[in-house]
Parts: structure tokens; C-alpha cells; sequence
């Protein structure tokens, strides 16, 4: 560049960002964030606004006061009381609530959407560089404390059930051989059988990194949560085998769908429409769990903990459904695993008679 361009360029901050390079990093941020993630992050502000403006008469701005944050708590968590479980939100702002649409009905919320809505208010004070009040020792403490007192009622941040193999199946024979049951038999299956793939994973298979092989296909994850980067792994090919495979190529010769994404809308007359938002997926699922009668608390995630419970269930090494899941956290995946491991741990049998000896390393009959 000319020296003389370059001296008429204006000299930056180097402790601020100007208009221009702030705005390019809220792009960035956005376009690196799932559509769901931003959907939940408007929503969440978008009640913290509300409730703030109800609550003190003047507009929502950041950074808040460590006060406002303990108020929303106390204002949204249960406790209880001699009269029974009592909250702090008065009923007609509650009610104001509901009619500017901020949240969907009267009454508390859950115990995760409070979490949920103090972790977004937390990531935008540290993405804006302010100082953080969910990070005070006062706040910190009451939502502590807060959690406690809900375990100890029996309630707990909330995990949607598990889609083991059973209920899986259920679900399945609700798919009759029309196209939209042909495409959701294929979409379960394959969600399911390819490693309890994330509903946002789903709706980005394609003809094209979907391959057949000899075996069945070999699914290709270009990008999910753990490589948001996109960077090329080996252990990003996920098979999809047997039943999946045969359900999928089903659903794809009913379909006469060659090239693109793999799940589509099925319009009227059976005509093939654009392709599913990962919204979809969930609704699928919810669909197909009414109508095999199931009761529970499914989601489209209850596809990917389905999975791993069910792999501790048939004893599935750790590490084999862990490169088919792709979690990197041995933690988070262990709850599931070892949930669906327990009933065959030989400690949960310790009261039953032992086996005869001579006969417990004896072969099966033929």
C-alpha cells in the first residue's frame, strides 16, 4: 500500500474498537453461532429487557448492577414458604409479561430457564467487556444456594429422557411406508444409529458427504460443536449401518433425491420441499413419541443420550461410543453412559445368590 494512502488513514485505539470493527465482530460472533444458540440468546434478552423495564421504570443497558441480578433471582426462584412455594415476581407484571409475549405463560419459571437466563445475562456483560455481577460473591452464593434448595425438594436442572432402543423402536413403527413416513423412519435412524447426532448435524447431511459404501454410508461431519473450525478429521466419518442404511436408502429412492441435503419438508401431494431446519428434527421427534403413546420428556437431544445410555447398557467400551458421539468431555458423556451401565454393574447385584461354583466360566450350551 502507497505511503501516502497509508498516512491518511485515521490511527486506531489500541485499548478500544472503532464502530466499524465492532460491528464486524458481532458478525462474526453471530454467523459462528448455531441458529439455535442465537435463538435462545434473543430470547433470554429480550426477557431481561422486559423485566428490567417493568421492574424499575427505565430502559435495559449494560452493565447491571449486582443488586438487579439478585432482584431477577428472587423474583423467579420458588422457595418455600408455610403456605407452600412462593415467588417474588408480582402477579401483574407477570401478567404484562405474558401479553408483550416475553414469555409464554403465568408462573415461575423452570430451574434451567432461570440458569439459562443468568448465563446468557453473564456472557453478554464479559463479550461487552463489563464488569460481570453474576460474578459476585453475593450472586454466586444465592444461586448456590438456590440450586441446593431445589435438589432438595427433588428437582434438578432438567435433562430430556433418553431414547433407548426400546422407545427408539416404538417410534419407529409409527412410520408407515408413505414419504413423510419413509423420511422421518430415515431421519431417527439415521440421527440415532450415526451416534446420537445433534439436530443441527442432521439437517446439514448431504448426497454429498454422506457416501455409500460397501457396508452402508459413511456420514462426513465438515462441522459440529466440538470442530467449529471445520478442520478435517478422521474421526469425524460416522457410519451408518444395517437398518439405518437400508431405511435411509429407502427414503432416498422414494424421494428422487441426488444431490443436496438429505431431509426435506414433504408438501402436499408428495412434493419434495426445502430443506428441514433443525427445528424440525425436535418436532419430529415429539410427533413420532405422541403417536407411539411414549410418556416422558423427549427432545431431538434424547436421540444423542439414547445413544450413549444405551451403548453402557450393552457394554460399550467408553472410548468406542465416544468416537461415534464425537463428545470431547469425558464428563459430560459419562452421566448418560454410566446411567445406562448401572443395571448390569454385578454391585447392583450383591444380595442375589452367587452362581454355582464350577459353573460361572462354563460355556453356553449349543
Amino acid at each position: 500500500m502507497p505511503l501516502e494512502v497509508l498516512a491518511a488513514l485515521p490511527p486506531l485505539n489500541p485499548e478500544t474498537l472503532d464502530a466499524q470493527a465492532d460491528a464486524a465482530v458481532r458478525g462474526l460472533l453471530r454467523e459462528g453461532s448455531s441458529a439455535n444458540t442465537a435463538a435462545s440468546y434473543r430470547a433470554a434478552i429480550r426477557y431481561w429487557s422486559a423485566w428490567f423495564e417493568l421492574r424499575y421504570g427505565r430502559p435495559f443497558a449494560l452493565p447491571l448492577p449486582e443488586a438487579a441480578v439478585i432482584q431477577f433471582v428472587v423474583d423467579h426462584a420458588q422457595r418455600s414458604t408455610d403456605s407452600g412455594l412462593k415467588w417474588e415476581l408480582p402477579l401483574a407484571l407477570d401478567q404484562e409479561l405474558v401479553r408483550l409475549k416475553a414469555k409464554g405463560r403465568l408462573g415461575a419459571p423452570s430451574l434451567n430457564t432461570l440458569l439459562q437466563r443468568l448465563s446468557v445475562l453473564s456472557k453478554a456483560h464479559e463479550l461487552l467487556g463489563h464488569p460481570n455481577p453474576c460474578h459476585g460473591a453475593a450472586v454466586r452464593e444465592l444461586v448456590s444456594r438456590t440450586r441446593r434448595a431445589y435438589a432438595r425438594r427433588g428437582v434438578s436442572p432438567g435433562r430430556k429422557e433418553a431414547l433407548t432402543r426400546e422407545p427408539l423402536q416404538a417410534m419407529l413403527d409409527t412410520c408407515d411406508d408413505t414419504l413423510r413416513g419413509k423420511r422421518d423412519r430415515a431421519l431417527l435412524m439415521f440421527a440415532w444409529a450415526s451416534g446420537g447426532r445433534r439436530r443441527s448435524e442432521v439437517v446439514r447431511a448431504t448426497v454429498e458427504n454422506t457416501q455409500r459404501t460397501a457396508d452402508g454410508y459413511l456420514y462426513t461431519l465438515a462441522h459440529s460443536k466440538t470442530n467449529q473450525s471445520g478442520a478435517i478429521r478422521a474421526q469425524d466419518q460416522k457410519p451408518i449401518l444395517g437398518a439405518a442404511a437400508q431405511a435411509l436408502d429407502d427414503w432416498l429412492a422414494a424421494s428422487g433425491i441426488r444431490q443436496g441435503p438429505i431431509f426435506r419438508r414433504v408438501r402436499r401431494g408428495d412434493v419434495i420441499g426445502e430443506p428441514l431446519a433443525a427445528a424440525a428434527v425436535r418436532d419430529i421427534v415429539l410427533e413420532r413419541s405422541r403417536l407411539a403413546g411414549l410418556e416422558g420428556n423427549f427432545s431431538a437431544h434424547s436421540l444423542r443420550s439414547g445413544f450413549v445410555t444405551e451403548a453402557g447398557r450393552r457394554n460399550v467400551p467408553l472410548g468406542d461410543t465416544m468416537a461415534m458421539t464425537g463428545h470431547a468431555s469425558v464428563a459430560t458423556v459419562m452421566g448418560y453412559f454410566r446411567a445406562g451401565a448401572a443395571a448390569q454393574s454385578p454391585a447392583a447385584r450383591l444380595l442375589d445368590d452367587p452362581p454355582e461354583a464350577g459353573l460361572q466360566d462354563s460355556p453356553p450350551l449349543p
